[in-house]
């Protein structure tokens, strides 16, 4: 494990991290618990930690196991990160180019700390397969050959990293009262609730742009 390839796991940790879906969850919590909000932000948080750790586990010994039993798997799992990364992007640049409509966020009337945890893995979860600097970060621990131990410490880093923004703006905003929660209440009306989004041709081409920069990447390794 060298200095470069903790500094690019936790470049791509912090980038991951902010996922508007888990920070606007907070946000909500914070917003509308009508019992126990801290308990229930705690709860998110840890299955969003539970839902990273456990899939790069996953995806991380399935690919251990895939790159030792095939001839040449490490190069095509490398080549698919990226690639996965890079179609993630197009797609996201295609989305962007038409009118989309984004539902409203809200707390269920059984939302309690349990409920909380499990909402966190689910969010999370379906979140995951557009998280391309996740793929690409295990990719780096797998072509570093680092040892099964040190590989899941470092998954264990990159959880924490993932769920900081969300603790942090839970902390912000239970310590400095009224005038944070009038400004996550302006946060949470630009992206949790119910909008029209029209469509935005400088973030397609922006993102196109970063998804041929990282299939190039795919098709040079």
């Amino acid at each position: 494990m060298t200095w470069e390839l903790g500094g690019t796991l936790l470049g791509l940790a912090a980038l991951d991290s902010l996922n508007p879906a888990t920070i606007v969850a907070i946000i909500l919590i914070l917003l509308g618990s009508r019992r126990h909000p801290i308990g229930e932000a705690l709860g998110f948080v840890f299955g969003a930690f539970a839902s990273v750790f456990l899939v790069g586990l996953a995806v991380y010994f399935g690919a251990e196991a895939a790159a030792e039993s095939i001839t040449g798997a490490l190069t095509w799992l490398r080549r698919g990160a990226f690639g996965l990364a890079a179609l993630v992007l197009f797609l996201s640049a295609a989305r962007s180019l038409r009118t989309r409509r984004r539902s409203a966020i809200e707390l269920p009337d059984w939302f309690t700390p349990t409920t909380a945890a499990g909402l966190g893995i689910i969010m999370t979860g379906a979140d995951l397969p557009n998280a391309f600097p996740y793929f690409i970060a295990i990719e780096r621990l797998l072509t570093a050959d680092v040892s099964s131990t040190t590989a899941v410490l470092v998954l264990v880093a990159y959880g924490v990293v993932y769920c900081l923004p969300c603790l942090v703006l839970l902390a912000v905003g239970l310590n400095h009262g009224e005038r944070v929660v009038t400004a996550l209440r302006r946060l949470f009306e630009q992206f949790g609730t119910e909008a029209t989004l029209p469509p935005s041709p400088k973030r397609a081409l922006t993102l196109f742009v970063l998804g041929l920069m990282v299939l190039a990447i795919a098709f040079t390794i």
